[in-house]
């Protein structure tokens, strides 16, 4: 037991270096880019006084160090600053689009689980077989294509050809009124209300974000069981 805690305490330690780079690194990234956020948030139709009076409430009149002590601190304090494209706390962004990525990662998870274990026990247990082969094919395909190029050609194929996919639009099709917020989690609210058929929207819209995810995390999954088996 004591030897799992030391473990897990070097990998902590090992983690701080990376959290501080990309700390610094967001940091500087953010002040090198072209543009004024105190012109920005002041609009286009503010003066110069309005303008240095929103500078001066973000802290940019202050020197690089200072600001980046600043932002340090506030990042430790879980406050991230204020979204320029919605207006609203960063971190409220966040907490509202988590339960969609989540959603999506974990479907993904399973759906890749369920086909990657049996396909490397099957492989592993019959070597030289089309199985082998074809477990072979797919775990060369899911580690070199990359899951943008797989997720536009899953779009073109089954939703602009074949047109069984609904469009690519969002969590759920214009058709559909989003279930009470309980999780965050569509399939779960839906199916907690016995609204199946926004369920089943939502499904359809969740079906082939979660195959490409799948068959990128597929790839070392079957890899590993049939290297273990």
């Amino acid at each position: 037991m004591s030897g799992r805690l030391s473990t897990v305490g070097i990998r902590i330690t090992h983690s701080i270096p990376v959290i501080l780079g990309v700390v610094v690194v967001s940091f500087l990234l953010t002040r090198a880019l072209p543009g004024d956020p105190a012109v920005y948030f002041a609009g286009p139709a503010a003066d110069e006084a309005s303008i240095a009076q929103i500078r001066t409430a973000l802290g940019l009149d202050k020197s690089l160090p200072e600001q980046f002590f600043i932002y340090a601190g506030d990042v430790l304090k879980g406050d991230l600053g204020q979204s320029i494209s919605t207006g609203q706390p960063v971190a409220e962004d966040l907490a509202n689009r988590l339960p969609a990525s989540l959603e999506l990662t974990l479907t993904a998870l399973m759906l890749s689980c369920a086909i990657s274990i049996p396909l490397g026990v099957l492989a592993a247990t019959h070597p030289g077989s089309i199985i082998d082969h074809l477990c072979r094919v797919l775990v060369t395909a899911g580690v070199s294509l990359p899951t943008f190029f797989t997720g536009i050609v899953l779009i073109y194929v089954f939703y602009y050809l074949l047109g069984i996919a609904p469009s690519p639009l969002g969590r759920l099709d214009f058709i559909y009124i989003e279930p009470d917020h309980v999780t965050g989690f569509y399939l779960v609210d839906a199916a907690l209300a016995g609204d199946w058929e926004t369920w089943l929207g939502a499904l359809k819209q969740l079906i082939l974000p979660a195959i490409t995810l799948a068959l990128f995390t597929l790839a070392p999954l079957a890899r590993m069981t049939r290297a273990a088996m």
